[in-house]
């Protein structure tokens, strides 16, 4: 979200960051048109008061003398019932406002290239060149169903599309990835590692900007408050809502696994197969809370953190800074990793890594203090996939089949799952 104060005083930066992002600028007349009506009925409301309790003094005034004062206690009630219908119509156009506020995207960093879309993100690096097979190499789901490790069938059965069952060196293998994961990030980035609830409620979800925008992209509870969390970003970002840190105390990381669930709207007829767009899946993210002049350099270190889990795994991958129009509506800057994938002969993403800046704080109210006294500031927050289980698992089974329809083991995984090679 956006302070308002800042809006009113420099319009341009967000009608600009509004074009940028190829949205509509008006938006921001809309809201400063409310503020001023809001600010006029304030004004108002202070003249009414301070009218009201100098008649209260003559009735005192009056009574004293034995007087009547019927006709000021009259026009007292009358200027009682203004302020109210004037405080109710002040309430409304706050609603109004905060309502725009938590649709309004944040403002995009000046270093992105603008664009449209996706086909105007910039690819940044290269790891590693993209797997060649001497022989014809098959996709992760005729793979994972012929070695017995996934049954895409059954799960439609007790479920339906876009859900996974995973068996055996599947579903071992899924474990030793985030137990892996897990362990780098905190054995060698410096993470500290939570678990949190899968389940989160609307004020946690409006947070960090899920809502009210991507409503329909989430699985709410029926008849509660509770949303099944689309990213573990939400719970962990939202444990410290409401808090003032001590700036000694920054940075926090944290490194979270939790299933995912998402609607996966508007993704008809894209990615019906296999892994690499589910209803429910796996995820280890990592969050961080950080200085305001630190954050730049802790995305950096953010996206290295991602791709070192790759480079462990020896998987190809490139590296994509977003353009404003495929950015997100959270993010000042994002960078995607971006895995090979041989049965789309293309770069998959893998992972994301957003800079929020103060975005996310100002709408979870998360703030930190430099000194004893001092006035509370608020955090920057970032979060990155440190990795996509799913998508990591359907990468090594095409990237590590071999010819005969075995899966070589990466390296790293072996000692956690005790084999080197996934056979029939």
């Amino acid at each position: 979200m956006h302070d308002l104060r800042e809006m009113r005083e420099n319009p341009e930066k967000f009608k600009l960051n509004l074009k940028r992002r190829g949205e509509d600028p008006s938006i921001i007349d809309d809201v400063l048109g409310l503020d001023e009506q809001r600010r006029k009925i304030i004004m108002e409301v202070e003249t009414l008061k301070n009218k009201r309790n100098s008649e209260s003094q003559k009735v005192g005034e009056l009574k004293k003398k034995g007087q009547d004062a019927s006709d000021i206690i009259k026009e007292m009630k009358r200027l009682g019932e203004d302020i109210k219908e004037l405080d109710e119509k002040q309430s409304d156009i706050e609603e109004n406002i905060q309502t725009i506020l938590l649709g309004i995207p944040n403002v995009a960093h000046p270093s992105i290239p603008d664009g449209k879309d996706d086909t105007e993100n910039v690819t940044v690096s290269h790891w590693g060149e993209p797997t060649e097979f001497a022989f014809e190499a098959k996709p992760h789901w005729d793979l994972g169903t012929a070695l017995g490790i996934m049954d895409f069938e059954r799960a439609g059965k007790i479920t339906g599309s876009r859900f996974t069952i995973l068996k055996t060196y599947g579903a071992k293998m899924v474990r030793a990835l985030i137990s892996f994961m897990i362990d780098v990030h905190t054995q060698k980035h410096g993470y500290s590692e939570v678990y949190p609830p899968f389940m989160v409620n609307t004020a946690s979800m409006t947070g960090t900007g899920q809502l009210p925008k991507f409503a329909d992209d989430a699985f709410k509870i029926e008849d509660t408050d509770y949303w099944l969390v689309p990213t573990a970003e939400v719970p962990v970002t939202n444990m410290y809502r409401d808090e003032i840190l001590d700036a000694q105390d920054l940075p926090i990381y944290h490194v979270a696994y939790t299933a995912c669930f998402r609607a996966e709207a508007g993704s008809a007829g894209r990615d019906t197969r296999g892994l690499i767009r589910q209803h429910q899946f796996d995820k280890v993210e990592l969050v961080k809370f950080v200085l305001p002049e630190d954050s730049y350099k802790e995305l950096d270190k953010l996206v290295a953190d991602a791709a070192e889990i790759l480079q462990l795994l020896k998987l190809p991958y490139r590296k994509v800074m977003m353009c404003t129009g495929d950015v997100g509506f959270s993010a000042a800057k994002k960078f995607d990793l971006e895995v090979w994938m041989p049965s789309y002969d293309n770069y998959v993403e893998i992972s994301s890594c957003s800079n929020f800046e103060a975005f996310q704080a100002r709408r979870t109210n998360i703030r930190f203090r430099r000194a004893a006294g001092e006035k509370p500031e608020f955090v920057h927050t970032l979060n990155g996939s440190g990795l996509a289980i799913g998508r990591t698992l359907a990468a090594i089974v095409e990237n590590y089949q071999a010819e005969d329809g075995s899966i070589i083991v990466p390296e790293v995984l072996r000692p956690y799952m005790g084999i080197d090679r996934i056979t029939k």
